[in-house]
């Protein structure tokens, strides 16, 4: 484990979709943080220095959730992506979904404090 990780993520199979410009790929969330996400990397993947948009539904429902996200490698067959920008619905459903699972507010309570205060430091909103 990486003791440097500052954001929990959580186990979260579900399948998604990457688009880059007019590029788009289907791929499969292998976990997800508040402040990014580990996919599959998608058959044919060619990644552009441009951000990629990471969206996908919530499993038995039709909530959607998207994040701008940024290449923070690509190796192994996975990509990890570092969350850019996210929308208020989808932070808040992205929230809960790792709220329920760490099963600690305060812990999360703490990494939201973080991410913004990141977010904050580097210009970015989310």
């Amino acid at each position: 484990m990486d003791n440097r990780r500052q954001f929990s993520r959580i186990l979260f199979a579900a399948s998604a979709s990457l688009q880059q410009g007019k590029q788009q790929w289907h791929t499969t969330i292998i976990d997800l943080s508040l402040n990014g996400a580990l996919v599959t990397a998608p058959e044919n993947f060619v990644h552009a220095d441009t951000p990629l948009q990471l969206s996908f539904t919530l499993p038995d429902s039709d909530i959607a959730l998207q994040m701008t996200t940024k290449l923070i490698h690509h190796k192994q067959g996975q990509l990890g992506l570092k969350c850019h920008f996210i929308d208020l619905d989808s932070i808040s459903h992205l929230r809960r979904i790792i709220e329920l699972n760490l099963g600690d507010a305060s812990l999360l309570n703490r990494e939201l404090a973080l991410l913004i205060a990141d977010h904050d430091s580097t210009g970015t909103k989310g």
